[in-house]
C-alpha cells in the first residue's frame, strides 16, 4: 500500500460523505432560506422558528433517501474490505 492508494481511498471517501450529506444540506438550505423570507415578509424575529421545519424535513430526506445512502455506504465499505488483500502486499 502506497501513498497513491491512501490518497485514491481518501478521495473516494470524501466524494461519499458529500454524496450522503447532500441531499440533507440542500433540504435544509431550502427551507432555511423560505422561513427567512416569510420571517421576513412578517416581520417575525423569533430565530428558534426555522429549527422546526428544518427537522422535520430533515427526517423526511432521512426516511425517503435512508435506503440509498445505507446501499452506497455498504457497497464502498465491501470495495475496501475486498480490496483489503491487495492493499496489505
Amino acid at each position: 500500500m502506497n501513498e497513491t492508494d491512501v490518497v485514491h481511498i481518501a478521495g473516494q471517501a470524501l466524494m461519499l460523505a458529500a454524496k450522503l450529506a447532500g441531499p440533507l444540506l440542500l433540504a435544509a438550505l431550502v427551507v432555511g432560506v423560505v422561513v427567512s423570507l416569510l420571517q421576513a415578509v412578517f416581520q417575525v424575529q423569533d430565530q428558534t422558528l426555522s429549527m422546526v421545519p428544518k427537522l422535520a424535513l430533515g427526517g423526511m430526506v432521512l426516511a425517503l433517501t435512508g435506503g440509498w445512502m445505507l446501499r452506497i455506504t455498504v457497497e464502498f465499505t465491501q470495495q475496501l474490505f475486498e480490496r483489503i488483500p491487495d492493499l496489505v502486499r
